[in-house]
């Protein structure tokens, strides 16, 4: 009697995959461009829609933030008072002057990507001079910095990463929209917008964690070519609903 060969299990679903067929449903503007990465925090499965570079405008305050944070540690020493009062109004209200302030503290452009090779960020560029919202990322790199900043295993310590993930947690009124709309509650998160003069489109980035069920993720979505600022919090919404719908339901 001959043996019946085990079953051959069936291959895990890939997350990339998934996760453009799951766009295929998000209405993107003609013209307009979109990028999204996803972590399944708890299994450490993670996703990737678009490889482009785009303008961060506002969320390259975590990563401002996140230098300063490094440098502060190397010097063995905490923020000062003045450096947290910019820090939480970068953050929480998105203040252009204490962004412009911290930049140049940690150095500009050259401080930001020294310490985003010890963040593991291999595709972020400073912004010339004190253009500080014209760096250049990918979402797979803003995805690489929320683990620096949620995760366990960083080259911020703890005590940064907690400073960090309180003042996401916190945002402004008005400004929590984003990758928020994909969670059920305590969102942390920062938004960027950006409306270009030369062609009156605009730039909208959203970067963050969301709780789904009692599961959290890691979500950042970039775009830019959107109409209005409006049509781009939806779309970018909409698509931080989808890159979550990958592992919520797999």
């Amino acid at each position: 009697m001959g043996t019946t060969a085990a079953p051959t299990p069936a291959p895990a679903a890939d997350g990339d995959a998934l996760l453009a067929e799951a766009m295929g449903d998000v209405a993107v503007e003609a013209g307009a461009r979109v990028s999204v990465a996803v972590l399944d925090v708890e299994s450490g499965r993670s996703a990737v829609y678009g490889d482009g570079a785009f303008d961060t405008a506002s969320i390259v305050k975590v990563a401002i933030l996140a230098a300063l944070l490094l440098q502060a540690q190397d010097a063995g020493r905490g923020l000062t008072a003045q450096e947290e009062a910019y820090a939480a109004a970068m953050v929480r209200d998105s203040d252009n002057a204490s962004a412009s302030a911290l930049w140049t503290a940690i150095g500009r452009a050259e401080g930001l990507e020294e310490a985003g090779e010890r963040l593991g960020l291999v595709a972020t560029e400073g912004g010339d001079g004190p253009l500080w919202g014209l760096t250049r990322t990918t979402a797979a790199d803003q995805l690489t910095l929320l683990g620096q900043v949620f995760g366990d295993d960083s080259a911020l310590d703890a005590d940064a990463r907690d400073y960090l993930r309180g003042l996401m947690g916190g945002i402004a009124e008005g400004q929590d929209w984003g990758v928020s709309a994909a969670g059920s509650s305590g969102s942390a998160l920062k938004n960027g917008w950006l409306p270009r003069s030369a062609t009156g489109l605009w730039d909208i980035n959203s970067i963050g964690r969301v709780v789904v069920d009692g599961r959290a993720y890691l979500i950042a979505v970039l775009s830019d070519g959107n109409s209005g600022k409006d049509r781009g919090i939806a779309m970018v919404e909409a698509a931080a609903k989808a890159a979550v719908s990958v592992f919520a339901t797999a």
